[in-house]
């Protein structure tokens, strides 16, 4: 006989099927029943992941956001769905993509996230000896996840090389390398078939350009538009109601370029006042301060930014207004703010650099050699795993690297007779190589400083403000918010950006 609340997580299961109010009470009667100890737990998780795994009334777009939320019960789920999959003998690659044919990857970036963690488990528990530890599965799931972008994204210039590939993953496997003969395999299968997942049947019959846009912008009803591709979900940044508040404050905004340097239309760069909160690496700026009933709205999140791999400066030749600071962002976006005071100017720059140099993960670059079209590299929006020393070892290194590579850069200046695209190339190149030495200068000079103890020191501040300005929207206790923050994505783009008319030194 059921107990009341088993019949209860029977029904749910039975209806989940038909919307996504079945599927909120799904997760509400689980919760209760795990709250309640019960030992019908596993059994209906069990229940569940068969159902999952055979789509019975589910739809493959179903699948990621019930092995992905954040609860015990959606682990139990997991780890019973991943027990459908043997990886035995298989490599990486070929296991991803057996993996990806069940189910559509989609969702938010966390719970995309914690899905490949899952996967990256299954493996390591069917190959064990194959892999250092779950973590080094894991990590070369995400850089294939990467690579899978820079390969076959809608880039510009040339492609990572399977020795950049090899080289930027030294010294991660467990403080050793990697197999150089799994690391080549590796590339040469994505290299030759792209990292593609399975897709609901009305998805396909949708016309090849709304397919386009909605994969392209992992857009869905109801939902926030995001901006680039979605088929990484390294590169998004999440909304994570516990991260720690840094600092926040009334600042003024204009906008004064887009992504990729790209000047913003006219009738966009006014200036706006909103209360700004650097919570984690994200600085959201919401239109009223801080107040108890009132939770993010989707406007809010539209507005944040993230500080990953950014820089703040002064704006030295923003002569209009008094105490305004220059933010230039990971994909380029370049943003200024109005402080009330020249101190408050000087404490937002020195809080966004420190967050950035302490969370910021290395880059996973595509090749920026000799080639004439140049590109960027890709800029993982997850946080670092690196302690602060190796943090620090990591900047140092990017810096000589960069410097470096200045040096060269303008030791071979292209010929005046060169066509004008070539000069354009080059000139982009020495910007971005000048940005970067000044951005890592910054970064290595803030951590030889002891940036964590600097931010710690200032969450007692930040603790006081929250009691006095608390919201549901920024409280670790609250729920999720399910709308994504508008990315920073260091995609190329088809278009050759500008190199912003405020120039990009600090002083």
């Amino acid at each position: 006989m059921l107990s009341t609340d088993n019949a209860g997580v029977k029904t749910a299961l039975q209806e989940s099927h038909s919307e996504m109010g079945s599927t909120e009470i799904l997760e509400k009667d689980t919760t209760e029943n795990l709250s309640n100890g019960t030992s019908s737990n596993s059994e209906a998780a069990k229940r569940l992941a068969k159902r999952l795994y055979q789509l019975d009334r589910f739809k493959r777009s179903d699948v990621a956001k019930h092995l992905g939320k954040n609860n015990e019960f959606s682990k139990l789920v997991a780890e019973e769905y991943l027990k459908f999959f043997d990886f035995t003998g298989m490599t990486l690659d070929q296991s991803l993509r057996y993996f990806f044919k069940a189910f559509s990857l989609v969702g938010e970036t966390q719970e995309r996230e914690r899905v490949l963690i899952h996967f990256s488990n299954r493996y390591f528990h069917c190959n064990p000896d194959t892999i250092a530890s779950q973590d080094g599965v894991h990590c070369l799931t995400c850089a294939m996840m990467l690579l899978n972008t820079d390969l076959h994204g809608h880039n510009i210039g040339k492609k990572m090389t399977c020795q950049e590939f090899i080289t930027n993953l030294q010294g991660i496997n467990e403080g050793g390398d990697f197999s150089k003969d799994l690391l080549k395999a590796l590339y040469n299968s994505i290299k030759n078939e792209k990292l593609e997942w399975a897709v609901d049947d009305e998805e396909k019959k949708k016309s090849p350009s709304e397919g386009t846009d909605e994969k392209a912008n992992g857009t869905h009803p109801k939902t926030l538009s995001r901006i680039g591709s979605t088929t990484n979900p390294f590169l998004d940044i999440p909304h994570d109601p516990n991260a720690a508040v840094y600092k926040s404050g009334f600042l003024a905004r204009k906008i004064h370029a887009d992504m990729d340097g790209k000047k913003t239309p006219r009738g966009k760069r006014g200036w706006k006042t909103f209360y700004a909160v650097l919570k984690g690496t994200v600085l959201y700026l919401q239109k009223d301060e801080y107040k108890p009933e009132k939770a993010l709205s989707e406007e809010d999140l539209k507005n944040a930014v993230s500080v990953h791999h950014a820089l703040a400066s002064k704006a030295t030749d923003y002569e209009k207004k008094p105490n305004v600071l220059k933010l230039k962002t990971a994909d380029w976006r370049v943003l200024l703010f109005q402080a009330q005071s020249p101190e408050e100017m000087q404490g937002w720059i020195n809080k966004i650099n420190c967050v950035a140099a302490v969370f910021s993960a290395p880059p996973f670059p595509a090749a920026i050699g000799s080639q004439k079209k140049f590109s960027r590299p890709l800029l993982p929006a997850t946080t670092t795993k690196l302690s602060q020393e190796e943090q620090l070892k990591s900047h140092e290194s990017k810096l000589k690297q960069i410097t470096t590579e200045l040096a060269e850069h303008r030791s071979y200046p292209p010929d005046k007779k060169v066509k004008a695209k070539e000069i354009d190339e080059y000139k982009l190149k020495d910007h971005y190589l000048e940005f970067e030495k000044t951005r890592y200068e910054t970064y290595v000079s803030i951590l030889k400083e002891g940036g964590k103890e600097f931010l710690s020191n200032n969450t007692k501040e930040a603790a006081g403000l929250k009691k006095s300005h608390s919201s549901p929207s920024l409280n670790p206790d609250s729920s999720p918010v399910t709308a994504k923050v508008k990315r920073n994505v260091s995609e190329r783009k088809d278009h050759r950006p500008e190199a912003p008319s405020i120039k990009q030194k600090v002083t």
